[in-house]
C-alpha cells in the first residue's frame, strides 16, 4: 500500500510540474520590439502584465511618482463618462420641485501601433444615451435604442447617432502629450447629412453644424483627454503631495473653479489621487427704485481618482460636485428667496467602480 500510495504521489507530481506550453510575442512597451518566447499555457494571458509591472507607467524615483503611459499594441482601453444630475428649487412659498437628468459617454482607445515612442491609437465613438426624470415622467434618448416618437427628442438621438460609430485618429507620446487627432471632417459630413433631414432652414442648419465644430474638434478632444487621464503633474508628486489647477468658471474668468489633487498611495498597482476643492462662496447686491436684489452662490467638489500603475490608463474616478444658489428680492419690508442646489455625481469607467 505504501508502494502504491508513493507512486501515485509521484504521479500526481509529474502531473502538477508538467504545463503545457505556448510560444508567444510580446511586444516590450518601452522599445516597441517584439520578442518571441515560450511560456506555460496558464501564464500567456499574463505575460504582457508581468513585462508592464517590471517597468510600470507610473513609478518612483527618489519617493517622487511620474506617470506616462505604458499601452499594449492591439488592446483596447475604455473611457466611458456617466455623469448624473439631481436639482431641487424650493420657491418663495417653501415648496421644492426636483428632476434628475442622466448622461452617458461612451468611448474607448485601441493602440494600433507604437513607433519611435508615440502611440498611433484609434478613438472609437460607441455610444451616447440622455434621461430626464421630473414630475414621475422620464424622457430618453439612447443611441443603442430605437428612435423615440417625440420631435424634438428624435432630432437629439439622430444628431447622436450621427456621431457614434465614427473613429478618429491620434497620435500620442508615452508622456501623455497629444501630438495630433485627425479624422473630424468625416464627422462633420455625418452631421451636416443629419441635420439637413431635421432642420429645414438654411442658415438654422449651418449656425447647428458650426456650434457642432466648435464644441467638437482636435483641442476639444484633446482637452477631454487630458482632463481625464494626466492626473499627475508633470514634475510628479510624493505620497501625500497636493497640486492646484485653476480654471475660469465664467466665460469672463471673473469666478475661478480651483481643484486640489492629493497623491494618496501607490501600492497594490493602482495609484490613488483624492479630488477636493471648488468656487468660494460669492455674493452680490444690487439695489434699484427702491427694490434691493441679492444673490449667492457656491460649489464644493471631492472624490477619488484610481489610476492603473502597470499602464497609466485610469481605471475609476468619482466626483461629486455640489451646486448651491440663493437669489433674493426685498423692497424693505418683504423678502421673496429662491434656492436651488445641485448635487452632479461625474464617473468615468462606472464598469470599475
Amino acid at each position: 500500500m505504501k508502494k502504491l500510495a508513493a507512486l501515485a504521489i509521484l504521479s500526481l507530481a509529474v502531473v502538477a510540474c508538467k504545463k503545457d506550453t505556448k510560444t508567444i510575442t510580446k511586444t516590450d512597451p518601452k522599445t516597441g520590439e517584439k520578442v518571441t518566447v515560450e511560456v506555460p499555457v496558464s501564464d500567456s494571458a499574463n505575460t504582457q502584465t508581468a513585462v508592464l509591472a517590471a517597468n510600470p507607467a507610473i513609478k518612483e524615483v527618489n519617493g517622487v511618482y511620474t506617470q506616462t503611459f505604458k499601452l499594449e499594441k492591439g488592446a483596447t482601453y475604455p473611457l466611458t463618462t456617466y455623469q448624473r444630475n439631481v436639482q431641487t428649487m424650493t420657491g418663495p412659498d417653501g415648496k421644492s420641485v426636483s428632476g434628475t437628468s442622466n448622461s452617458t459617454d461612451e468611448m474607448s482607445f485601441t493602440v494600433n501601433d507604437f513607433k519611435d515612442g508615440v502611440y498611433d491609437i484609434s478613438i472609437n465613438l460607441l455610444g451616447k444615451s440622455n434621461s430626464q426624470t421630473a414630475n414621475g415622467k422620464t424622457v430618453s434618448v439612447d443611441t443603442k435604442s430605437a428612435a423615440p416618437a417625440d420631435a424634438n427628442l428624435k432630432m437629439m438621438w439622430t444628431m447622436n447617432k450621427a456621431l457614434v460609430g465614427n473613429k478618429l485618429q491620434m497620435k500620442m507620446k508615452e508622456n501623455g502629450e497629444v501630438v495630433s487627432i485627425s479624422g473630424f471632417e468625416p464627422v462633420y459630413e455625418k452631421i451636416g447629412t443629419a441635420a439637413s433631414g431635421q432642420i429645414k432652414d438654411a442658415k438654422q442648419k449651418s449656425a447647428f453644424v458650426n456650434s457642432f465644430k466648435q464644441s467638437f474638434n482636435q483641442n476639444s478632444i484633446k482637452e477631454q483627454f487630458t482632463k481625464n487621464l494626466m492626473i499627475l503633474p508633470k514634475t510628479g508628486a510624493k505620497i501625500g503631495q497636493s497640486w492646484t489647477e485653476t480654471e475660469n468658471a465664467t466665460p469672463d474668468g471673473s469666478v475661478k473653479l480651483t481643484t486640489t489633487y492629493t497623491l494618496k498611495s501607490v501600492d497594490n498597482g493602482l495609484m490613488t489621487v483624492t479630488v477636493s476643492g471648488g468656487i468660494p462662496k460669492k455674493s452680490d447686491k444690487k439695489s434699484q427704485q427702491g427694490m434691493t436684489h441679492s444673490i449667492s452662490s457656491e460649489l464644493s467638489q471631492n472624490g477619488t481618482v484610481l489610476v492603473d500603475q502597470n499602464t497609466g490608463w485610469i481605471k475609476n474616478q468619482n466626483v461629486s460636485v455640489k451646486t448651491t444658489q440663493t437669489e433674493s428680492l426685498s423692497d424693505g419690508k418683504q423678502t421673496q428667496t429662491m434656492k436651488s442646489s445641485t448635487t452632479s455625481t461625474v464617473i468615468v469607467n462606472p464598469q470599475n467602480k
